[in-house]
């Protein structure tokens, strides 16, 4: 039976239609076969893509024998060396693109997704992740982190190398201004944050939860847009990774693993989304009002969102999903005997 569900993050609706789910629609899996020779992440290779900015290494820069390695995006969408201000043209305003727009190289192994890699190399990921917040917040101009990941064609994907992008903006997207104001208000009605309740929720019903490791639970979220689709939260209120401590990094590092081992499992080799929710870097004229009080309403999260089914018009139109498969059965098969 089809339901109407409202995702209580971002304020929208959700419709779970399970009858939909043998349509002849299911997204097929293309290879993007770049060779390791012509591929500007793989060790040996580092000369085919800009100096790095950072990299988790024993030796010289931009030569083999990193673990993790992060350089300027060569297609880069902002960049850091023009001057914050604004321009009008009647009544139209615009600023110049400022940001920084990097990629993450995950490890030296092309063919290796998270649930191909140790538990050290995810930490090395991980940390790579906090070192990169932890200095683009020394610049003021810089106010919205996006870190993310496109696994696959179908997510988005130019490169087979595992990689992750980091792109910091000077403006506040508004649907993350939107849900700071909505949370800001739950806060104050009821002394917690959205995320704090919703995880709680999650923990004492159990039934959509897939694993729990230290600090961390991750989920199949109650109003999923994606079949499969799992969130990973905190059960403190850090507003950003880079407030985790050591031992939270190492747990964070083993659920992931153990996410994508069921995700394997279940899945195969499948195309997906990942993406941080993290706290504004910085304050401006948007965000001042809530910054004070984000370590104590505003949890990150980190959403995985397999791409295994097409979206089409209604999606589009709407800007309401339709899951073909219910988070609880979703949890169900991801927890099943040899997951």
């Amino acid at each position: 039976m089809s339901e109407i569900r409202r995702d209580r993050i971002h304020n929208q609706y959700v419709l779970i239609a399970p009858e939909r789910l043998h349509r002849p629609d299911l997204a097929v899996e293309k290879k993007l076969n770049i060779p390791k020779a012509k591929c500007p992440f793989c060790e040996g290779n580092e000369s085919l893509t800009p100096p790095e900015v950072y990299a988790i290494r024993d030796n010289n820069a931009n030569s083999s024998g990193w673990k993790t390695r992060i350089v300027p995006n060569l297609y880069k969408a902002v960049q850091v060396e023009l001057e914050n201000k604004s321009r009008r043209d009647g009544m139209f305003e615009s600023i110049p693109g400022v940001g920084a727009h990097e990629v993450l190289i995950d490890s030296t192994c092309h063919e290796c997704g998270i649930e191909a890699l140790d538990v050290h190399a995810i930490e090395n990921w991980l940390r790579s992740i906090i070192i990169r917040i932890k200095d683009l917040k020394k610049d003021k101009r810089l106010i919205h982190l996006s870190v993310f990941k496109n696994s696959g064609q179908t997510a988005g994907a130019t490169q087979e190398h595992p990689h992750t992008q980091i792109l910091a903006l000077p403006v506040m997207p508004p649907n993350e201004l939107i849900f700071i104001d909505r949370n800001m208000r739950y806060y104050r009605r009821h002394g917690r944050g959205i995320i704090e309740d919703i995880v709680q929720n999650e923990m004492n019903n159990k039934k959509r939860v897939i694993e729990e490791i230290g600090n961390f639970v991750a989920f199949c979220p109650y109003a999923s847009s994606f079949p499969f689709e799992v969130m990973i939260a905190p059960k403190k209120n850090y507003s950003s990774l880079d407030e985790c401590t050591r031992d939270d990094i190492i747990d964070l590092s083993l659920l992931f693993k153990k996410v994508f081992k069921k995700y394997s499992k279940q899945l195969g080799n499948f195309d997906y989304n990942l993406f941080f929710g993290l706290a504004p870097l910085n304050p401006n004229f948007d965000n001042e009002t809530f910054m004070p009080y984000l370590n104590k309403n505003y949890r990150f999260t980190v959403r995985i969102t397999p791409r295994i089914y097409r979206i089409g018009g209604f999606e589009i139109s709407t800007a309401m999903a339709i899951n073909p498969v219910s988070p609880e059965e979703c949890a169900t098969l991801l927890n099943s005997k040899g997951n």
